[in-house]
This record gives structure tokens, sequence and C-alpha cells, in this order.
């Protein structure tokens, strides 16, 4: 897998450990009481407290090891060489590349539509031909 299929990858993996751990803060989280003026809220019968103090630092200690694999590819991604104006030069490079392409496949295809209409007469023949053999009774 190329660096760039792993770098999506990876941010593919931090949105949904960040997904995940915003879900399940918002699914547990004991309720708080916004202002004097409104009730105590009803008290969630959490089964096992301490699970629940300990699950956002397991949380947040998977995003920041998935954050670190995402760092460690970046700075394996190879560096410009010649800076802006090297690059700016390779892209008018492979753009006129894509275009002595482009214009190659053009003329490939135009041939292929030729031939295909030329078979597709022939074809006609032969079924015209095929047919006019039949006598009617």
């Amino acid at each position: 897998m190329d660096i760039i299929s792993q770098l999506q990858e990876q941010i593919n993996q931090i949105a949904g450990i960040a997904f995940n751990t915003f879900g399940t803060l918002q699914r547990d989280a004991p309720p708080v009481r916004l202002s004097p003026n409104y009730p105590e809220p009803p008290a969630n019968p959490t089964e096992d407290a301490a699970n629940f103090a300990e699950q956002p630092k397991l949380m947040s200690a998977a995003l920041v090891k998935a954050a670190k694999q995402f760092d460690a590819l970046v700075a394996a991604l190879p560096l410009s060489e010649g800076g802006e104006e090297a690059q700016l030069k390779r892209i008018a490079e492979l753009q006129s590349e894509n275009d002595a392409v482009g214009q190659d496949l053009q003329r490939q295809l135009e041939a292929a539509e030729k031939e295909l209409k030329q078979v597709q007469e022939l074809f006609s023949q032969a079924a015209d031909n095929c047919l006019n053999l039949k006598k009617p009774n």
C-alpha cells in the first residue's frame, strides 16, 4: 500500500476513534445540573463507575497513538526536491505527457469507432443476405 493510501486509512481510523470517543462520553456521562433553578437531575445508575472513569483515558490514549502514527507517516513522505519551481516544471511536463497520451487515446478511439461502424455494416449486410436466401412459404 502506498504512503497516501496509508495516510487516508490512518485519517479514517482517527475519525472512527474520535467518533466512538465522543459517542461513548455522551452516552455514559453522568447528568449535570445546569442551573440552581432546575431540579437535581436523576442519578444514572452506572453499573461500573470505575470503568467509566477509565474509558476517557483509554480512548484518548488510542487517539494519541493514532495521531502519532499519522505523524510518522507524514514524516515518511518524500521531500520535494528543488522547490516550487521544480514542482511547477514537473507538473508542466506531466501535463504535456498527459495531453500526448490523451491525443493518442483519441486517435485510437476514432479508429475503433470507424472499425466498429465497418463491422456493423458488414454484419447488417450478412444478416440481409441470410434473410434474402429464405423463400417465403
